[in-house]
């Protein structure tokens, strides 16, 4: 398996990959509608052979400091929980602190983040509307964040129904 950027071939791969992880079609709209605003900082695929097996976003977030949100992660139903999913987003991770961000935001299971250092506690000082529990922040390059208040606004492709 190697993990690599996306290309424009592996649009429709991602669609189903995301619409068979979530069983439902809103977080592979949610892929399609943050690329096509532009605001997919860089999205990541897993493949095995010639098949894409998962994937990962990183989107533009505003905030306080150069921060990305992490998701959706999606990894085909057969192939979850084998580590693919953690790929990526170390992948991702690395890549983002290469880049400079300074920071990455996600929502999700907080067992399964905690292992890559996402924390809520890092994000409880955020104003966001998925504050909560589940609301998490992982700092780059540095123990902290820069700050540990502000707001922070997704991409508008995540207030969109769905």
């Amino acid at each position: 398996m190697i993990v690599r950027s996306e290309t424009p071939g592996d649009v429709a791969a991602i669609r189903a990959v995301e619409k068979a992880a979530f069983r439902q079609p809103a977080e592979a709209q949610l892929v399609d509608d943050l690329r096509d605003a532009g605001d997919s900082v860089f999205s990541l695929v897993a493949v095995e052979g010639e098949t894409v097996i998962g994937h990962a976003i990183f989107s533009r977030l505003q905030a306080p400091f150069p921060a990305l949100a992490l998701g959706p992660v999606a990894v085909w139903p057969e192939r979850q929980r084998s580590g693919v999913g953690s790929q990526l987003i170390r992948e991702g991770i690395a890549r983002s602190e290469a880049a400079g961000w300074l920071g990455i935001f996600v929502l999700g299971n907080p067992a399964f983040y905690r292992r890559f250092g996402f924390d809520a506690g890092k994000a409880s000082g955020f104003i966001s509307p998925y504050a909560g529990p589940h609301w998490m922040a992982l700092p780059l390059g540095r123990s902290e964040l820069p700050t540990s208040t502000g707001s922070i606004q997704h991409a508008p492709a995540f207030a969109k129904p769905g």
